[in-house]
């Protein structure tokens, strides 16, 4: 029987990415339940990633693992940063206010940033990892897949943004796979 661990996140489209991320994991990745709420207060991607994997593993009793991630932008001194999910009320609002920002500017070099934390079930930091993504924002989106900023970011070698990416290509090039697959080795080992 597979170990539960818990997904420190009410985003369906992050647990569905989630779980082909850790397919090769035994383990049964579940939504954090509806009743824990968990306040983003943290200075940096890292605090709020181990707050929330700490919280919902601490309430379920069960190993929990969180993501802070978000877009830094050069023009924006590193904005919307943290806050990038609550920038605006809506993926598309949140699009239109990173392109009015950024209208005249001809630096548009940006970068996704996750911190990934995992806790055990007494809420201690078991392990974490952070993964850098680099690329452009456009000046108007393309591309129909993904979420939040994914239409407007352009990855750097690939010069497609995360919405015209099919999710394997996806997989190996966003910052949350890249900090993932470096602590999956020892995911393994813990949900053996």
């Amino acid at each position: 029987m597979k170990q539960i661990l818990y997904l420190a996140s009410k985003n369906q489209g992050k647990i569905n990415e989630y779980k082909k991320l850790l397919s090769n994991v035994n383990c049964q990745l579940i939504l954090q339940p509806e009743s824990i709420e968990v306040i983003e207060n943290g200075i940096s991607f890292k605090e709020n990633s181990l707050k929330k994997a700490s919280e919902v593993a601490k309430q379920t009793n069960n190993y929990a693992i969180a993501d802070d991630s978000g877009l830094c932008i050069d023009a924006l001194n590193g904005s919307p940063g943290i806050y990038s999910s609550r920038y605006a009320d809506n993926d598309k609002q949140r699009i239109d206010r990173v392109l009015k920002e950024l209208e005249g500017q001809n630096n548009r070099e940006a970068f996704f940033v996750a911190n990934v934390s995992v806790c055990a079930p007494n809420g201690n930091l078991i392990l974490d990892s952070e993964g850098i993504c680099y690329g452009n924002i456009l000046n108007e989106t393309r591309g129909n897949n993904g979420f939040g900023y994914d239409p407007i970011f352009e990855e750097k070698t690939t010069r497609l943004t995360f919405a015209e990416m099919n999710e394997l290509e996806k997989d190996l090039y966003s910052h949350r796979a890249r900090a993932l697959e470096k602590i999956i080795p020892e995911l393994s080992r813990i949900f053996y």
